[in-house]
């Protein structure tokens, strides 16, 4: 996993001066199962330039399930859209119960989750950056 961790703070940091940074773990190290992947950070000066960037890859990359980079708050958040759905938001109460119904009961999802993860990581790794993006 913490390989997986600076990979994904090396390709946002492409982006800007990484403040903070949290990534889910890919699997439960207790009982084995796969989790769902969702990413945390955020940048010490904050860009729109950089955000339609980000969004713009997240939005055309050729995911498996829907996803969501969610600015609504200080941090941005990337994650599975169903997460934010079945919670009704990033700030409900029931955010921590749905991504622990999803681990145990749908390793399905997961498995494409992390593997959109993946993807995505790739993709923001290859985008070209403009100049002050």
């Amino acid at each position: 996993m913490p390989h997986q961790s600076n990979h994904a703070m090396r390709t946002l940091s492409r982006f800007g001066e990484l403040e903070w940074f949290g990534l889910s773990v890919e699997s439960n190290s207790v009982h084995g199962y796969l989790q769902v992947p969702h990413m945390k950070w955020r940048y010490k000066t904050p860009g729109e330039r950089t955000a339609w960037l980000i969004e713009g890859v997240v939005r055309d990359a050729h995911t498996q399930v829907e996803w969501t980079l969610d600015r609504t708050r200080r941090n941005w958040v990337l994650l599975p859209s169903r997460v934010i759905i079945e919670a009704q938001g990033l700030a409900g109460p029931a955010f921590v119960d749905v991504v622990k119904r999803i681990n145990t009961q749908d390793q399905d999802f997961c498995r494409r989750a992390l593997s959109d993860f993946d993807l995505i990581l790739a993709c923001l790794q290859e985008v070209t950056i403009p100049e002050g993006a």
